[in-house]
């Protein structure tokens, strides 16, 4: 028996005792690429943790850990690679989902197509995209944030034929870059049933935007998800901000997937559990409101009250730590996670042995 049929066996087997509880949502949690932010493309990796050249080495490791569905990057792929992506999903009974940069201009439309091509060819018809960065880190100045809006617009129009035309949807990110409702006000002016939202459950926080309101604002766009919890802490310029293990922070995660799922019950839920140092939201700086010029002071007293009141007592950080704990750290959060939302969250908690090495040959 080789290393796919055997861990796909294991699965079946792992499936058929699982407590009932656990199949409650009928689904299996997936997980972003971007969790495995150090181990990923082999930059960093230890005898421990084996580095990730391929998607392939990927699945085989996120499928022994139980998790349902993959989402990753599809640039730089071809054929060969997208049908043995296709085949290994198959195999275990896994998902995949395309992450992919949309068309900056007419001529990047064929780099853009090419790429839907090649992740449809890997099974994805969902894709995940993200238009900017941080806001308040990459613009000076309102005039230069307006002219990136007319530039995503834009990139929407192009990439709405391409994705009619291969009957796949996309998810666009609110990756501290939007409002929910500006994001949601360009998704209503496309009016594509392709061009959706990928929820991001914490990253709206940093424009001091309440979670519940985002997700209720974005879940009849409802596309794909990254699932994720988030810890704050105060400090000079205004708060910072880290993702933590599930259950570990300040979202209500069963109320929020109720949100999405209530207004799209097919969708896969994708963990996004990124292990680095705390994120600092500058708030209190001038600089933070150069392009938020009617935002209103209740949303940053809303936010800092929040902040004050559920402060975590330690923040997650990695600076200090060799490259070594870092890499065990980062794994021992993913596995956390994955352990909450089968015991906590609903989750098909299914993990899968695996293979010895003697087995693998």
């Amino acid at each position: 028996m080789n290393r796919r049929a055997l861990i796909t066996s294991s699965l079946a087997l792992a499936g058929a005792s699982a407590p009932p509880a656990a199949l409650s949502r009928r689904k299996r949690l997936g997980i972003v690429i971007h969790s495995y932010w150090k181990r990923w493309h082999g930059r960093y990796s230890s005898l421990k943790q084996p580095p990730f050249t391929t998607p392939l080495d990927v699945l085989d490791h996120v499928r022994s850990l139980g998790a349902g569905s993959l989402q990753i990057g599809v640039a730089d792929w071809n054929r060969e690679l997208a049908g043995k992506v296709r085949h290994t999903c198959e195999s275990y009974g896994m998902k995949l989902e395309g992450s992919i940069t949309l068309p900056k201009n007419e001529a990047d439309v064929s780099r853009f197509e090419q790429e839907l091509r090649l992740g449809k060819e890997a099974g994805a018809t969902i894709f995940r995209s993200y238009i900017g960065g941080r806001r308040y880190e990459d613009f000076a100045s309102l005039d230069a944030f307006k002219a990136f809006k007319e530039a995503a617009w834009r990139s929407m129009q192009l990439a709405e034929p391409l994705a009619r035309h291969h009957r796949v949807r996309i998810g666009i990110e609110n990756h501290k870059d939007f409002h929910a409702a500006e994001l949601v006000e360009m998704l209503t002016r496309l009016s594509s049933p392709q061009i959706g939202c990928a929820i991001d459950l914490g990253n709206s926080i940093a424009l001091l935007e309440d979670p519940v309101v985002v997700v209720k604002t974005l879940a009849p766009f409802a596309v794909t998800t990254h699932i994720k919890d988030m810890a704050v802490q105060e400090y000079a310029d205004g708060f910072l901000l880290s993702e933590v293990p599930l259950g570990e922070g300040i979202l209500d995660l069963p109320h929020l997937l109720g949100l999405i799922e209530k207004a799209n019950p097919e969708v896969e839920h994708h963990l996004e559990m990124i292990t680095r140092d705390p994120l600092e939201i500058p708030c209190l700086r001038e600089s933070y409101w150069a392009t938020f010029p009617d935002k209103p002071a209740t949303t940053l007293a809303r936010t800092l009250s929040m902040v004050k009141a559920r402060k975590a007592e330690k923040l997650p950080s990695v600076k200090n730590r060799s490259l070594e704990d870092h890499l065990a750290f980062e794994e021992e959060n993913i596995v956390k996670c994955l352990k909450h939302a089968g015991e906590k969250l609903g989750f098909d908690s299914v993990q899968v042995r695996r293979p010895s090495a003697k087995e693998e040959k």
